[in-house]
Parts: structure tokens; sequence; C-alpha cells
């Protein structure tokens, strides 16, 4: 693959976020239509009033095309939350994946934040690995109902 760039997020990028959150969750893990107007309600959020100085989204991008999604907001005054973490499956393998989530808890520390936190699912194996690499911790799991799946929910937790 060509030179990917990391750039920030902007609101021309959310009908794009929303439409590959919701068509990669359906494809990958049969996810109803609940999940694209979640999408919708986080980016509107962010867009509509995110602190730059202790927020960040970013689209990774190569060759004209967007690749993928990870989002730095705030969760509580010394936490920051990672948000919308995806990869097109053409970009995955390639450690694009490492290089965002890098940047996204790089942000973080300088921002001044002392941990953050995550939730996700437990049948996205492939980012599970990748926050365990990275040093982060599986702090709760829990069997749910949610988007028209049974899922197990995981939250994870990191310290500076």
């Amino acid at each position: 693959m060509t030179e990917i760039t990391l750039r920030p997020f902007r609101p021309e990028d959310t009908d794009w976020l929303v439409e590959r959150h919701g068509t990669l969750y359906a494809q990958n893990d049969g996810f109803d239509d609940s999940f694209a107007p979640l999408v919708r309600s986080i980016l509107q959020a962010f867009s509509a009033g995110h602190d730059p100085a202790c927020e960040q989204g970013w689209i990774a991008e190569g060759e004209g095309r967007r690749l993928g999604s990870i989002f730095c907001v705030r969760h509580d005054a010394t936490t920051a939350k990672l948000r919308l973490f995806l990869l097109e499956p053409e970009a995955r393998g390639q450690g694009l994946g490492r290089r965002m989530l890098e940047t996204c808890m790089e942000f973080a520390r300088r921002a001044g934040y002392s941990g953050m936190t995550l939730w996700t699912h437990e049948s996205h194996r492939a980012a599970c690995a990748l926050y365990r690499a990275a040093g982060w911790r599986l702090v709760a799991s829990e069997p749910v109902r949610s988007f028209g799946q049974d899922l197990v929910e995981q939250t994870w937790t990191y310290r500076f």
C-alpha cells in the first residue's frame, strides 16, 4: 500500500464514517440498523462541541481514499476515551491499526490525561490483541443483547 497519512477528522467525513461502520459491522458481526445512528450521534456531538486541546479525531487516508478512523474524547477530568476505531479490510494487517492507536494514546498523554478507557466486543479479536499488546488491561466483560446480536461487551483501560 502507498503512503498513508493520518489527518484530523472533518465534519464532512461523518457520512462516510457512519456508512462504513454500519456496513462493516453488519457484514462482520451481524449488527442491525440501530448501530449506524449511534455512530452518527457520536460524530454529531463531537463536531458540535469537542475541545481540540483534549479531544481529537483522525482519518487514515491513502491514495485519496479514507481507510480508517480513531477518536480520543474526554471521558472525565483524568481519563480519555478511545472511540470509533475502524480500519477498512484492505488496510488491516499492515501496522496501520497500531500506528493509529499509538497516535491516539500519545495525544491523550500529551493532553494531560492519566489514563484511557474503551468499550468493545469480545468478537473483535484482532483489536483486542492490539490493545493487549499495547499494554491495555481488560477490566470488565459482560454478556449483552445489543444491535440485534448476543455479544460480550468489554471495557479496557490503560494508565500512563
